[in-house]
């Protein structure tokens, strides 16, 4: 398996959290499960294999280019083949900026990202796979994205407000909120919650348990601690509260998850 994360170029470092490339070697199949990360992502397929999720108990194979909308439970994935994907990975709140829709529609869905964006994403899917050379591959993709934020610059005001509001409940949501927010801003709190939900896909407070469910998730792939620092640390009320909430998230206890990790959900959690 080789897994590669690339910072994007300095005119989409504001919209762009990653890029990265992941290759599996391996013809094996495998199941795996996908957690709630706090943002979105597109993903080209450039594979052999592929890839499906599941709702309940029925799988679907997704598309060649998928757009993962917000994930608030755990979700159940396939893999089968050799795969090749390059990835896109948003900020909480910037996919918005390249798409008309209200983000929250996307919400536990992994769609074709082409019936959003249409035929010009299709024709870049077919660039990428003419393409073997990395570089060359992310500057194609940048191109694409830099042009679809001149096609939105009309919202772009609002959006860049919802991500300063996004970086202020990741930094501080105790002493932070939107009541407070919303004062300060002279807009209404119940605006403010539709704007935040339009713009990342979630509400604030859903928001804030995924940023610290993610911030624990990180201290129990280090395993340096026990759950009770993790517990406090992540800013839960006691170990029962974190691991209530972990179980929620995950599907499994943070003991269980420890022993059972799968190197992708490690690598993923990272970046």
């Amino acid at each position: 398996m080789i897994f590669k994360e690339i910072r994007p170029s300095l005119k989409l470092q504001a919209y762009i959290k990653c890029f990265y490339l992941y290759e599996s070697h391996s013809d094996l199949n495998y199941d795996d499960i996908v957690f709630p990360s706090g943002t979105m992502e597109i993903i080209f397929n450039l594979g052999e294999g592929n890839w499906k999720t599941g709702k309940g108990n029925v799988f679907h194979t997704t598309p060649a280019i998928e757009l993962w909308g917000q994930i608030t439970k755990p979700m159940n994935i396939k893999s089968s083949g050799k795969n090749t994907m390059l990835g896109i990975r948003f900020y909480p709140h910037s996919a918005a900026y390249f798409f008309n829709e209200n983000v929250s529609e996307f919400n536990n869905e992994v769609i074709d990202a082409a019936d959003l964006l249409g035929t010009s994403l299709r024709s870049l899917q077919a660039r990428l796979l003419e393409t073997k050379d990395l570089t060359s591959r992310i500057s194609l993709v940048e191109a694409y994205f830099l042009n679809r934020l001149i096609l939105s610059e009309k919202k772009h005001a609002k959006i860049k407000f919802i991500g300063e509001i996004v970086n202020s409940l990741q930094n501080n949501f105790e002493s932070e909120n939107i009541h407070s927010i919303s004062v300060r801003n002279n807009i209404s709190a119940r605006y403010l919650n539709i704007l935040f939900s339009q713009y990342t896909g979630l509400p604030p407070k859903l928001f804030h348990k995924i940023n610290r469910f993610q911030y624990s998730l990180n201290l129990v792939n280090n395993n340096t601690q026990k759950l009770t620092s993790i517990a406090y640390d992540s800013g839960y009320f006691d170990q029962s509260h974190f691991i209530k909430e972990f179980k929620m998230f995950t599907g499994t206890t943070p003991t269980s998850f420890s022993l059972q990790a799968s190197p992708i959900n490690q690598i993923l959690t990272n970046i």
